[in-house]
C-alpha cells in the first residue's frame, strides 16, 4: 500500500464499464430497509424467544439452552456454505446478491410465524419437537437471505467512508426493527406481565408483513455497482481463498471481537426479559429499554460519520465500548436502584455500545477489500459468510449460555415468584457480566485490530488502481 490515499470516484460506472445509477440517498435507505427486515424477527427471536419457550412451551431454560447452541452452530455451517454457493454464480440483470434477497425472504418469513405457533393440549415432547425443527428451518432460510444482504455491501460502493454510511443505515435500520419489537412488542406479547401464546402469533404475523415489505424495499431500491464481467466464470480457488483467509489478521480480529460482542448482546437481550419481569416485576417496562435504546442509535448516528472521517472506525467503536464497560460495572455495584434509575444509567452503557454497532458492518468491507489484496479474488460472499460464521457461534454461545445461567440461578418458570438468589443472579448476569465481555472486545480493538483510518483509506486506493489494470 504505497501512494498516499485519495477521495474516489463511485459515482458512474461498475468495474465492467457499464454506466449507472450514482450512489446516494437511495441506496442508503434501501439498504436500511434490507437490515430492518432482517431484524424484525431477528430481535423478536433474541429477544422474546426464550421466555416464550419456558413460560408458553413449558420447556426448561436449560435444554432452550442447548437447542440455541445447537441450531447456531448449524447456521454457522449454513452461512459459510451459502456464501461459497454464492461466490460460484454469476451476477444476473438485478446483479449478484439482491436477487436471492427476492428469492428467500418469503419462505424465511414464513418458518418465523411458525415458530411462534401454539398447539393447545400436545405433549411436552411435541412442543420440545416443534421448537427444535421451526427454529432451526428458521436459521437456515435466514442465512440464505442474510449472507447476499451483508455482502451485497461491499459492491454497492467501494469508498470507504460511504460504506460507513451504509453500515450506519443498517444499523438504523436494526434499530427501527428494534424500535417496534422492543417497544411495542411486550405491550402486545405479554397479558398480566406473562407470556400470552395467541399474543406472541399475532405479533409474528404482524411483524412478518413488515418484513417482506422492507425486503422488497431493499431489492428495489439498491443497486450493485462493483461487478464482475458477465462473460468470465467466477474464479473459484479453495486452496488460495484458504491461505489469504489465514493471513487475513484484520478479518480475524474483527471476527473475534464480533463473535465476543454477539454473546455479551444476545445474552444483554435474554437476560433483560428475566431481569425487568421478575427481578423489577415490570416486563412491560422493556418498552422503555426499547424506546431508549433507539433514542440512544438515533443520537450517535449523526455523531459517527464525522468521527470516523476524523479519528478512524476503530478508535470511534473502541470509545464508544469503554463508556459503556464502566457503565455496566457501576451498575452492579448499584443494586438498590429503583427500574427507572437502572433504565437511566443504562441508557448511557446503550450510547456507548452503539458506536460499535454503527460501524460494525463497514468493519466487515474493509476485510473484504483487504482479502482481495492479499489473494486478488473479490469473494465476497465467502468473506462474508465467515465472519456471519462467527457471529453465529457468538450466538450459539450466548444462547447456549443464557439458558443455562438463567438455570444455574435457579428460576423456576413455574413458580410465580423467584428465589433471593436467583434474583440477585439475574441481576449479576444482566451487569457484572456484560461490563467483562465489553472490557475484553475494547482491548481486542485497541491493541489487536491492525486497521486504522490511514491503512484503510491506503487499502481502498491501491485496490482501486490495481482494478484499472
Amino acid at each position: 500500500m504505497g501512494q498516499p490515499a485519495k477521495k474516489l470516484d463511485t459515482s458512474a460506472t461498475n468495474i465492467i464499464g457499464n454506466a449507472v445509477r450514482p450512489f446516494g440517498m437511495r441506496d442508503k435507505l434501501g439498504y436500511m430497509f434490507g437490515d430492518w427486515g432482517n431484524d424484525f424477527f431477528f430481535i423478536l427471536v433474541s429477544s422474546f424467544l426464550m421466555v416464550y419457550y419456558t413460560d408458553v412451551y413449558h420447556i426448561s431454560a436449560a435444554i432452550v439452552g442447548i437447542l440455541f447452541l445447537v441450531a447456531r452452530l448449524w447456521d454457522a455451517v449454513a452461512d459459510v456454505t451459502w456464501g461459497r454457493f454464492i461466490d460460484t454464480r454469476k451476477a444476473g440483470k438485478h446483479g449478484k446478491f439482491k436477487p436471492w434477497i427476492f428469492r428467500m425472504s418469503f419462505p424465511l418469513v414464513i418458518s418465523g410465524v411458525l415458530m411462534f405457533v401454539h398447539i393447545p393440549g400436545m405433549s411436552n415432547g411435541f412442543y420440545l419437537a416443534w421448537a427444535f425443527v421451526t427454529y432451526i428451518l428458521w436459521g437456515t432460510l435466514y442465512s440464505t437471505v442474510n449472507i447476499p444482504y451483508g455482502s451485497m455491501a461491499s459492491v454497492i460502493t467501494n469508498d470507504p467512508v460511504e460504506r460507513t454510511t451504509l453500515s450506519t443505515f443498517r444499523t438504523l435500520g436494526g434499530t427501527l426493527a428494534g424500535l417496534i419489537i422492543n417497544v411495542i412488542g411486550p405491550l402486545i406479547l405479554f397479558v398480566d406481565n406473562k407470556a400470552d401464546a395467541n399474543h406472541f402469533l399475532m405479533g409474528a404475523i404482524i411483524f412478518g408483513i413488515l418484513s417482506i415489505s422492507c425486503y422488497m424495499a431493499c431489492y428495489k431500491m439498491t443497486t450493485e455497482r462493483i461487478v464482475a464481467d458477465e462473460n468470465e466464470k467466477p474464479k473459484v480457488n479453495f486452496a488460495k481463498t484458504v491461505k489469504g483467509l489465514g493471513k487475513n489478521k484484520p478479518l480475524l480480529w474483527i471476527l473475534i471481537a464480533s463473535l465476543t460482542f454477539m454473546v455479551c448482546f444476545m445474552m444483554i437481550g435474554a437476560v433483560n426479559v428475566y431481569l425487568f419481569k421478575d427481578y423489577f416485576g415490570n416486563a412491560k417496562a422493556l418498552s422503555m429499554v426499547g424506546l431508549l435504546q433507539t433514542a440512544t442509535v438515533l443520537v450517535a448516528m449523526p455523531i459517527v460519520k464525522p468521527l470516523v472521517a476524523k479519528f478512524g472506525k476503530k478508535e470511534t467503536a473502541s470509545g464508544g465500548l469503554l463508556l459503556a464497560t464502566v457503565v455496566y460495572a457501576l451498575l452492579y455495584f448499584l443494586p438498590n436502584l429503583h427500574e427507572n434509575q437502572f433504565i437511566g444509567i443504562l441508557t448511557v452503557a446503550m450510547f456507548g455500545y452503539a458506536f460499535f454497532n454503527l460501524v460494525v458492518w463497514a468493519f466487515v468491507t474493509d476485510v473484504i477489500d483487504y482479502h482481495e489484496y492479499l489473494t486478488g479474488l473479490r469473494e465476497d460472499g465467502t468473506v462474508y459468510s465467515i465472519y456471519s460464521f462467527a457471529r453465529k457461534v457468538g450466538q450459539a454461545i450466548a444462547g447456549g449460555i443464557g439458558g443455562v445461567a438463567i438455570a444455574a440461578v435457579g428460576y423456576n418458570s413455574k413458580s410465580a415468584t423467584q428465589t433471593q438468589e436467583a434474583l440477585q443472579g439475574i441481576h449479576t448476569l444482566g451487569t457484572l457480566v456484560p461490563a467483562i465481555i465489553l472490557a475484553v472486545i475494547f482491548l481486542i480493538l485497541v491493541f489487536l485490530y491492525p486497521l486504522n483510518k490511514k491503512r484503510t483509506l491506503q487499502l481502498s486506493t491501491d485496490l482501486a488502481e490495481r482494478r484499472k489494470v
